[in-house]
């Protein structure tokens, strides 16, 4: 008797929901996690089981409303999933329980399919979560292909572009497993629609924030620093990109201070300091923070900054510290002891 593949395993799980069943990316959805909860509607309709994908905040990104448009992906915000109760399941993609960017919806989150960093046992009956993907739309588009499944080219397009988008053509924490799920949905895909997609990354809305922002970039040594007004966090992330690609820049912080507190989204190619580290050592006894090596995000409650401080300038002191700490470790200089 052949062994289950992952899909088996997870759609008997959820055949046995008391209720509905839903799949619940992060809170701003990006293509990657579009992607993924598309692929896995779709992937679970054919072992009939039925589910709803829901997230939390408004989606803002042209190119992320641009895929909803069209692939026709049936997500909605929480607060119109109006049937959504204690009874009903989730299952989270591209994220994890405890993460800053999602929402503890009312649902109980039974499965988990994810390529960030493993957060520890948070009680799923399914857990796929691979640090190692650059994407984790690499990984749901693995499920079609040990199942012998084709993904309608919608579907295959969608992971395309997520696997496109969140390894930055490629290039950035790219897995194996990424490159092969790419060339196996090429084939399958509408190139057309990613030309369609690649023309619309940014709004002209977008622009004016933009603007403004890069007139507030400060570069130290490696380190390029970005501030923006209230921006969501695609675009936060976005705008470090571009930061990154400047030259002599190998690590990028984006950051946005708004009402709640300050978002930070952060960027390296630098080999001595990984991004995820950087952001944990930024947030440190006073926010949350993770992700890869290449990228990672984090956030600073607003009461957990001292009104006395001048926020950009103890954001930069933090990163600029620990930078050096990294460049200094690397070169063998020995660090001073605590007391």
């Amino acid at each position: 008797m052949a062994e289950k593949t992952k899909l088996d395993v997870l759609a008997d799980i959820l055949r046995k929901a008391p209720d509905e069943v839903f799949i619940q990316p992060h809170n701003v959805p990006d293509p990657d996690a579009i992607a993924s909860g598309f692929a896995l509607h779709y992937l679970l309709a054919q072992r009939g089981v039925e589910t709803k994908i829901v997230y939390d905040l408004e989606i803002e990104k042209a190119n992320s409303l641009k895929m909803l448009e069209l692939f026709n992906v049936p997500m909605v915000r929480a607060a119109e999933a109006y049937t959504l109760g204690t009874e009903d399941w989730a299952v989270l993609v591209d994220a994890q329980k405890g993460n800053s960017n999602i929402t503890d919806l009312p649902t109980d989150e039974v499965a988990v399919i994810d390529h960030h960093e493993y957060r520890g046992n948070q009680g799923y009956r399914f857990e796929d979560i691979r640090p190692e993907a650059g994407s984790c739309s690499a990984i749901v588009a693995e499920y079609f292909f040990e199942n012998n499944i084709i993904p309608p080219a919608a579907v295959a397009t969608a992971l395309l572009y997520g696997i496109f988008m969140d390894t930055d053509n490629l290039t950035r924490g790219t897995d194996a497993l990424d490159l092969d799920m790419f060339y196996r949905l090429y084939g399958l895909s509408d190139i057309s629609a990613i030309v369609d997609l690649r023309g619309n990354e940014i709004s002209a809305n977008d622009l004016k924030f933009y603007a403004e922002a890069f007139k507030t970039v400060e570069v130290y040594d490696e380190l390029g620093f970005l501030r923006l007004a209230g921006v969501n966090d695609s675009l936060l992330g976005a705008a470090g990109d571009i930061v990154i690609s400047v030259s002599g820049v190998n690590i990028s912080v984006a950051y946005a201070l708004r009402e709640s507190g300050v978002k930070l989204s952060v960027r390296s190619t630098c080999r001595e300091v990984k991004a995820s580290d950087l952001v944990c050592s930024m947030v440190e006894g006073i926010g949350v923070g993770g992700g890869h090596s290449h990228m990672a995000g984090g956030y600073i409650p607003a009461e957990n900054i001292a009104k006395t401080r001048i926020v950009d300038t103890f954001l930069k002191h933090r990163a600029i510290a620990f930078y050096e700490s990294r460049k200094k470790a690397a070169a063998g200089v020995a660090q001073p002891v605590s007391p």
